[in-house]
């Protein structure tokens, strides 16, 4: 069992691995719209976020739906890529050169924002955030799933290759304030504490297949870790890893201490006409240094291993246990890397959000946002057009459709609904339109059941909350006719 996770691990995680805050949240009248721009704020006056009252997760990729790795077999069972009867060309021709796949999940601890004289609002928020992405060459699951016959002879290059998953505290200060009437500016600082992070720094990789069909790896690679984990070795191989459970105990906020970093985001809103408001935003531009319990893995050298070959177990002539104990000990053998403990330095993945947003009348607004992620050298865009309703902050309503992720048919929805000073949310980004039925035996009797499944679903997004509110700040919308009539005095009698 620990093989087969194992294997899952190596060949699955650096792909389960962000996703950008929801962008139906822009256009929202919460307090968590300042997340995507810290000159956003909510027309109520006081604004609370309680501990353990605010989630968000958000997961895609750019290559696999949900039907490419799941879907109907034979007698109402359900099959994945790796079954024999599973269509691996058809897996396969949906791989692109470079493929991603990320990850964040957001666990708002406590938040708070109010209004500080005419002008002014000052917010503080405390989240917990862990983020995983990556980018994995195509022809590494071409090589797993078709083997090597085809590779004979060639040099794969897996320079692309990149993983990185970390847990951190963040604590975020900001202040918005009005400049004039017409622009406001934001911006926000953030301390933070990494807890866990483990990452691939990737300057040179490849694999040679050589005519026997054995692999010659050429690294200049580091794995490193920053957790409380201790490398075994015997006869200078690693035989095991044994981790401190005790090390996250009840100081678990204060360890991230430690690993200290900082980010920042500034933004500004300027209304270009009564009508028509611009927006742009530079979000979650950092870095963490982590120092604490640091161990790399660094191989600078060629070392030669069995292969990456899962046709074995598509054919039937081995199980998945049996496979990924195989490469797990021609690894083992053959990858001799030297451990070294010194600090290194991750970067949280950047933000730029320009938006636009034109008022049709008092409570209904258009939207319009261009949103893009910078991760390394490889840039995420999208672009989303939204229809919103804000009755003050007592129903706030929005629908979105969203061009991103290669698909055209990423619509979502959101709604804030406020009771009293309690204020619910809810939002995605991302609904689905399209789906099957997986059919199922409901047993003797005979009758079949079935079970409802996204179709084409490569993202998924969800936040959901509540908020305590207090006051409103009703703003004056001056309309085209929105001036006093001149008054013409009435001509006076004249006695003759």
């Amino acid at each position: 069992m620990k093989n087969r996770i194992l294997i899952i691990f190596l060949l699955v995680l650096p792909l389960a691995a962000q996703s950008q805050n929801s962008r139906i949240l822009y256009f929202m009248n919460i307090s968590q719209n300042r997340i995507l721009n810290p000159a956003l704020r909510p027309s109520d006056s006081v604004n609370v976020a309680l501990p353990a009252s605010g989630f968000a997760l958000s997961f895609n990729n750019n290559f696999l739906n949900f039907s490419d790795v799941i879907t109907q077999g034979n007698k109402d069972s359900l099959i994945t890529f790796l079954h024999p009867d599973f269509k691996t060309d058809d897996f396969l021709d949906v791989i692109r050169r470079q493929n991603s796949m990320d990850l964040d999940f957001s666990f708002q601890l406590f938040g708070l924002g109010f209004r500080t004289g005419q002008s002014g609002y000052l917010f503080f928020d405390v989240n917990e955030k862990i983020q995983a992405r990556s980018v994995v060459p195509g022809e590494l699951f071409e090589l797993a799933l078709r083997g090597n016959e085809s590779f004979a002879g060639k040099y794969i290059d897996l320079s692309a290759l990149k993983a990185d998953m970390k847990y951190y505290h963040e604590f975020g200060l900001g202040y918005s304030w009005d400049i004039n009437k017409r622009l406001r500016a934001g911006v926000k600082g953030k301390l933070l504490l990494g807890m866990f992070s483990a990452s691939l720094a990737n300057k040179s990789l490849g694999i040679r297949v050589n005519d026997d069909y054995s692999h010659v790896f050429d690294a200049d690679a580091a794995i490193n870790l920053s957790a409380p984990l201790t490398v075994i070795w015997e006869e200078g191989e690693i035989k095991d890893f044994q981790y401190d459970d005790e090390s996250f105990g009840n100081s678990m906020l204060l360890r991230g201490k430690k690993n200290p970093g900082f980010a920042f985001d500034a933004g500004v809103t300027y209304s270009l006409t009564d009508k028509l408001e611009l927006s742009a935003a530079l979000t979650d531009l950092g870095f963490i240094r982590w120092r604490n319990n640091v161990t790399s893995l660094v191989s600078r050298n060629q070392f030669e291993f069995s292969g990456i070959d899962m046709t074995g177990v598509i054919n039937r002539d081995e199980t998945f246990e049996e496979a990924g104990r195989e490469l797990l000990d021609s690894l083992k053998d053959s990858f001799l890397p030297v451990e070294m403990h010194e600090s290194f330095t991750t970067f949280t993945p950047g933000g730029l959000n320009i938006g636009a947003g034109y008022r049709i009348s008092k409570n209904f607004t258009f939207g319009l946002l261009s949103s893009s992620r910078f991760m390394g050298r490889q840039v995420k865009e999208s672009l989303t057009l939204s229809a919103n309703m804000n009755l003050g902050s007592s129903l706030l309503a929005s629908v979105n459709y969203t061009a991103s992720n290669h698909r055209l048919d990423n619509f979502g929805a959101g709604l804030a609904l406020r009771l009293s000073v309690f204020q619910f949310y809810i939002m995605s980004d991302r609904i689905p339109v399209y789906w099957n039925k997986i059919y199922t035996d409901s047993g003797n009797n005979g009758n079949n059941g079935f079970i409802p499944v996204p179709a084409n679903l490569n993202t998924f997004d969800l936040r959901f909350g509540m908020n305590l509110v207090f006051g409103h700040r009703k703003k004056k919308v001056p309309e085209a006719c929105d001036y006093e009539e001149e008054k013409v005095p009435e001509p006076k009698e004249v006695e003759n």
